[in-house]
């Protein structure tokens, strides 16, 4: 069976070699497809050949399998290739940046992945198991929806893995990649801001945020941070502003710094600021718990920018998180006098949620 397989190959390449003999660009019965998926930072870049079905049963009378079961180059033509612009997982075995090719070995229901770093073969022919590979991890199949051309789908993604799964027919042949999302990030965020984003402050604060919201790398955060707030040489490109500030002021309160929280607090208190800007940051402090600090900061600004209705209301709703609702109320009552009237029911939604003690902090997006 295998021998019979091999010489039906090698005729058909035979023939294709014949056919090609020109440089005319023409339809292929197995079209190339190069697609690109991103998870997190990884990149992971498919390349293979789509052959249709053509009304074939393909996994019993095309894929080689059974008896003897050898690799098949999960495609058509040239071998698929996958490539991970960093380290990952694959059914949680590890396997290095690079690209690989990718063959499968089909036993009636049981699939052998091989990810060969020897990728730039014709088919599978040629494939030295003992050598070219290096991973080798084991899945089943699962059926899916009909697809008439080969093809990869990306399903089931999380912010550090996805399932990738081979679709022909009604047979889909799924691997999960994992990638340390934090490792890697990291390593890139340290790269890149040695180029052209160290000279703005906006690179140095996201990356600052990034490893805030994951938890990681805080120390080190809290060093872009700073970046970011005093520049770099002799202060070039500084930029002290209510944004890298609260990001700062994130990070010292999960370093368990209070003193030193406290007084950056103090410090974009005293920024001169719009009042757009002063909203942002007073419902910045009522988001993280900082009521006193938001009130204090709601009566500041609204001596420089009075009447103004968005502030008033986080001033109404810093009195109640204080448990003073009677000044929450007064605020609020003349908030619905000076804001526009498409706010008006959910100001007066607001006013009954406090004098009922159910009023809650949207959820930051």
């Amino acid at each position: 069976m295998k021998r019979l397989f091999i010489a039906l190959a090698v005729t058909i390449s035979a023939q294709n070699v014949t056919a090609q003999f020109h440089t005319l660009n023409m339809p292929q019965e197995s079209p190339r497809v190069q697609e690109t998926q991103r998870l997190g930072i990884t990149e992971i870049t498919l390349d293979y050949g789509s052959p249709a079905l053509r009304n074939r049963d393909v996994w019993n009378n095309v894929i080689p399998q059974g008896g003897d079961p050898i690799p098949w180059r999960a495609g058509a033509n040239m071998a698929t290739t996958i490539e991970f612009s960093t380290d990952v997982q694959i059914e949680g075995k590890p396997l290095k940046a690079g690209k690989y090719g990718f063959h499968i070995i089909p036993d009636n229901d049981i699939y052998t992945l091989l990810f060969a770093h020897n990728f730039d073969q014709w088919g599978s022919y040629y494939l030295d198991i003992e050598k070219d590979i290096s991973l080798k991890v084991t899945v089943n199949p699962e059926t899916c929806t009909t697809s008439e051309q080969l093809d990869f789908e990306f399903l089931n993604r999380t912010e550090n893995s996805m399932v990738v799964g081979l679709e022909w027919g009604e047979k889909r042949i799924p691997f999960k990649v994992e990638v340390d999302l934090n490792k890697t990030v990291v390593e890139s965020l340290r790269s890149e801001l040695r180029g052209i984003n160290t000279y703005h402050w906006q690179a140095w604060n996201d990356a600052a945020l990034w490893c805030l919201n994951h938890n990681t790398n805080l120390d080190e955060a809290l060093q872009w941070a700073n970046r970011s707030i005093n520049g770099g040489y002799n202060g070039f490109a500084a930029d002290k502003n209510l944004t890298n500030l609260s990001t700062k002021i994130q990070l010292l309160k999960k370093l368990n710094k209070a003193q030193e929280m406290e007084n950056i607090i103090s410090e974009a208190k005293n920024l001169d600021v719009t009042a757009y800007e002063a909203n942002g940051f007073s419902q910045f402090l009522l988001q993280n718990g900082f009521y006193q600090d938001a009130l204090d900061y709601c009566n500041m600004a609204l001596n420089k920018n009075p009447d103004t209705w968005f502030l008033q209301l986080n001033r109404g709703i810093s009195h109640y998180f204080l448990g003073d609702k009677k000044a929450s109320l007064k605020d609020i009552t003349k908030v619905i006098k000076g804001a526009p009237e498409q706010f008006h029911p959910r100001l007066k939604e607001i006013m009954v949620e406090i004098e009922n003690g159910t009023y809650k902090l949207p959820q930051q997006s």
